[in-house]
């Protein structure tokens, strides 16, 4: 993978970012856009599993906040889909959340919670009745854009 680096304003550091990829196919993105609308008016949640941006499985969660403004996974659903990608040797290569009443950027509650930096968050709002995602890498209070690719990622 490449890598750039972002430099902080005022203080000279640099955050280093590694220039991702995420891909999903149609059907998980079409799974993904159900549980988002389900959730509604609240903030719906989810992982990607997979590898090297390829993601394999979505594990659809429960946002135990149920909060129009703010999520957090249900714990035991979130230890058992970890537990099931260390089983599968796979990363978790996204984190997805809707703003259900904002534009698709990370908030800055996003980016402080922002815990898992080598993976992908992926932020999804809606647009005139249609779901849109943008997917960011988050390192240090930093955000960097990343390709989100929907329609070739795998089926499963």
């Amino acid at each position: 993978m490449s890598k750039c680096g972002e430099t902080k304003a005022g203080d000279g550091n640099k955050v280093n970012f590694e220039l991702m990829q995420l891909a999903l196919s149609a059907d998980q993105w079409v799974a993904i856009c159900a549980h988002l609308t389900a959730g509604l008016p609240e903030e719906a949640c989810g992982l990607l599993a997979g590898r090297a941006g390829q993601t394999h499985k979505v594990y659809l969660m429960t946002n135990a906040r149920h909060s129009p403004t703010r999520y957090e996974m249900e714990p035991r659903e979130l230890v058992q889909a970890l537990e099931e990608m260390d089983e599968r040797d796979w990363e978790l290569t996204g984190i997805f959340h809707s703003h259900p009443a904002g534009p698709p950027t990370p908030s800055p509650a996003d980016i402080a919670e922002a815990y898992y930096p080598d993976s992908a968050y992926v932020i999804c709002s809606l647009d005139r009745g249609e779901w849109q995602a943008r997917a960011v890498e988050i390192r240090e209070g930093r955000t960097l854009e990343i390709e989100l690719r929907i329609g070739t990622g795998d089926a499963t």
